[in-house]
């Protein structure tokens, strides 16, 4: 409802542009500065030449018309100065040169030439004259600038939703100008441009408040008492009046109506007498009833334009949430896209392999028949009356040769030799085409596992770029009034901030932004602002974030997010190949985002730099694309095709890793070909496996993932197979292994692993026949620094339903 009137009295004002342009010319053309100044006719000409040419006959006449019903008429000199402005313009359209820019020269211009001539004429040129010349020259140039500014608020031609404080400015001017218009008519014994101007502050407090209220007052009460000498305690009674019209805004209409006649009534038994009290009065009233009748619509249209609003602040947050959904769809789409061409992808990639292999096949053969047995004499026999025999014979020829036997002259069976008579030709050439086929195998096989690639990849994009798309929708939830509720329980505390952003409250996943002044020996925000958010959201909120923003007022951006109820100490510890200083084998510990925690151990094959580059290479990419979102079997994937694709010979890297989820301690163990994990619960080890081929030797690779629900103390020890077959292939190394890690009575996760790596070196007797590294994580719960802080007067947070 709210809406549909705030677009009807935009359509009113469009479909009644025109008369409201006549309306302003009209009062402007009758507008005067001291009697002797009208500055205002040729700016709003001016204007009106570049916005609304088609009127300029009408808005001209509209002029003209008020001029001539001025207290002093001054039609001569309007028409003479428009005159020479439309001379001056088409001048500069002849040389290209016409540019909106110019206008207020123009006007300039158009003003000192006509004054100046007329005083020339009529008086003579004096100082004065030509001061006066130059006063309402500039003041034409001035009232130009600022009527190209207000004219497109007014009239609502502008799309920007808000305003800049200079832009609310040239708007009150242009009112007040218009206001000008006004001077010296009466309605009994109250005066209309004083009713006006008293409506204008009780429609602009009541949006703005205080200080727009007597901006309103200052520049109204300022302009008229340039258009009447005698009006001149105008400017002190408006500004007052407005002042306090302003200070009563949160009480509504009537209260803002009973401050602006509460100050106008003061100063005016102040500075006059009992007439001029009871016409103040009476204007007042006058301007109260018609503001009391002035449709809300309007005023929430005004509002909409001025900042710091309600209205102003709703408008900007529909217009980012529309950005927002825009946004969100077209994320959507590309998604669709992805998907839609991984799908494609696919398609080119399963197909029926047997039927393509017979094709091969047929091709290869006809190929080695026109090669040798195209000048044959026995051509028609072998493959027209003996067709099928011939066909089994090259059959079992390409079978041989494709399980690798060194088929020779002599390895021929005889019914071969019987059947053909070019039997050493066929071979030799069977061998030659043989080798040929093998490489086009080859290279369509590079292509085929190059489509799966990318059809991995597509599809791994798809899916990161759907789970944007829902991120973007959930940050578009209007949470306005969440951040009220949230900065009116600071405030109550004493708190001052600067502003507050509100990005998720889903439980477990809270994120809140606030801009915040830090006090000099004090932590607010750790000791008082996150445990206040703890109560009042129902979960345990800590600062996890804290960026500086202004230099010299120690203004920061602190981000308070959920606390994670685990935390997770690592220790590492490990040894090269022979004591060398670069092993092969590499380790990665990682936030991935979303309270999810990576430790990962890879073992490149081999040795030294090859096997150092092959294990970081993988880990940094299965980092880098579980980071972005991928789901975790798909990202193995694509690891083992890049690892496939990066080098023709034959290199692969095991990945062992383990994503701790730090709310809940449910932990997902990925292991590609690596060696089994233990974890220490007390006194028991319990052993995980998982049997997946390393990345990068399969084409295609199944990845099973194994969850474990780990508990508060365990100790989860990772390791290579350096350290696994430490104790050689008489001995169970499961068992010998779990023995060893009971033994180790250490709290420290790098202690446990800097005895482990000792025993281990100890029992080889300081031989290390291959790289060893060992990673230890211990899971603790989390305990939070500070309690929740209860405040009486504060309830909960109503958090808003979760996307999906």
């Amino acid at each position: 409802m709210e809406m549909k009137n705030n677009r009807w009295i935009q359509a009113w004002i469009m479909k009644r542009g025109f008369i409201l342009w006549l309306t302003m010319a009209f009062l402007l053309g009758r507008a005067t500065i001291l009697d002797d100044l009208y500055p205002f006719a040729l700016a709003f000409f001016a204007v009106a030449y570049y916005s609304r040419k088609a009127w300029l006959g009408w808005l001209t006449v509209a002029l003209f018309a008020g001029s001539l019903f001025s207290p002093t008429i001054h039609t001569g000199y309007i028409l003479t100065e428009i005159l020479v402005f439309l001379l001056l313009q088409k001048g500069l359209e002849k040389f290209e040169r016409a540019d909106v820019s110019y206008v207020p020269f123009l006007s300039f211009a158009a003003v000192f030439f006509v004054q100046l001539f007329s005083y020339s004429v009529s008086v003579g040129l004096s100082w004065f004259t030509l001061m006066m010349t130059t006063v309402e020259s500039i003041l034409s140039l001035i009232l130009t600038i600022i009527f190209m500014q207000a004219i497109s608020v007014i009239t609502l031609s502008r799309k920007k939703q808000g305003l800049k404080n200079e832009e609310i400015v040239c708007l009150i001017i242009l009112l007040t100008s218009v206001m000008t218009g006004t001077v010296g008519w009466l309605v009994g014994s109250m005066s209309v441009e004083h009713i006006l101007s008293r409506y204008l502050i009780l429609l602009f407090a009541l949006v703005g408040g205080a200080p727009l209220g007597a901006s309103v007052g200052v520049i109204s009460g300022l302009i008229l008492s340039l258009a009447d000498v005698h009006a001149i305690v105008e400017i002190s009674l408006l500004a007052f009046a407005g002042m306090l019209a302003g200070l009563m805004k949160e009480g509504g209409k009537m209260a803002v109506s009973l401050g602006m006649l509460l100050g106008a009534s003061i100063l005016s038994i102040y500075i006059g007498d009992q007439k001029t009290v009871m016409a103040s009065s009476l204007e007042s009233a006058s301007a109260i009833i018609v503001f009391l009748l002035t449709p809300r619509a309007l005023l929430q249209a005004l509002a909409k334009y001025i900042p710091g609003t309600q209205e102003n602040m709703k408008s900007q947050y529909e217009y980012a949430r529309r950005v927002r959904d825009i946004t969100a769809s077209k994320v959507e789409q590309f998604s669709e896209v992805f998907r839609m061409l991984s799908s494609s992808f696919r398609q080119m990639t399963i197909r029926n392999e047997t039927a393509k292999r017979e094709i091969e096949d047929g091709h290869f053969m006809n190929t080695v028949a026109n090669k040798t047995c195209m000048n044959c004499w026995k051509r028609n026999e072998c493959w027209d009356v003996k067709f099928q025999q011939t066909y089994s014979f090259m059959t079992e020829m390409i079978v041989a040769l494709e399980n690798e036997r060194r088929l020779e002259k002599r390895d021929i069976p005889a019914h071969w030799k019987k059947l053909c008579i070019k039997t050493d030709q066929v071979l030799m050439e069977m061998k030659k085409q043989y080798e040929l086929y093998k490489k086009d195998v080859h290279w369509k096989k590079q292509v085929l596992e190059s489509r799966q690639l990318v059809a991995d990849q597509l599809t791994g994009v798809s899916q990161v770029m759907e789970d944007l798309a829902k991120e973007i929708k959930r940050e578009g939830q209007e949470m306005v009034l969440q951040e009220e509720q949230i900065r009116d329980a600071l405030e109550q505390l004493g708190l001052s901030i600067l502003g507050i952003d509100v990005i998720n409250l889903e439980v477990g996943k809270v994120e809140v932004e606030i801009i915040h002044q830090y006090m000099k020996g004090f932590d607010e925000c750790r000791k008082i602002i996150a445990p206040l958010l703890s109560d009042i959201l129902g979960e345990n909120i800590v600062v996890t974030r804290e960026q500086f923003l202004q230099k010299g007022e120690s203004f920061y951006t602190v981000t308070f997010g959920s606390m994670k109820q685990f935390n997770v100490e690592t220790g590492v510890a490990g040894a090269a190949k022979g004591g060398d200083l670069l092993s092969g084998d590499s380790f990665s510990i990682v936030e991935l985002g979303h309270g999810k925690c990576a430790v990962a151990l890879s073992d490149g094959m081999g040795n030294g730099e090859r096997a150092n580059i092959e294990s970081s290479t993988a880990l940094n990419v299965l980092q880098q694309l579980l980071q972005s979102g991928m789901d975790e079997r798909l990202a193995i994937k694509s690891v083992n095709s890049v690892l496939m694709l990066r080098s023709a010979d034959e290199m692969f890297a095991t990945v062992d890793m383990a994503i701790i989820d730090l709310y809940s301690a449910s932990t997902t163990f990925m292991k590609i070909g690596s060696t089994p994990s233990f974890i220490k619960r007390g006194a028991e080890v319990i052993q995980v496996t998982v049997n997946n081929l390393p990345v990068g030797i399969m084409d295609e690779i199944e990845v099973d993932l194994v969850r474990v629900q780990l508990l508060p103390g365990d100790i989860l020890i990772m390791m290579t197979d350096g350290i696994y077959d430490a104790p050689g292939y008489a001995i169970n190394k499961e068992l010998w292994m779990k023995r060893m890690i009971q033994e180790i009575h250490v709290e420290s996760p790098q202690e446990m692993a800097d005895c482990l790596l000792e025993r281990i070196v100890r029992h080889l007797q300081g031989d290390i026949l291959d790289d060893m590294t060992v990673i230890v994580a211990k899971i603790e719960r989390h305990h939070p620094e500070w309690a929740a802080l209860r405040w009486p007067t504060l309830s909960h947070i109503e958090r808003p339903k979760t996307v999906s």
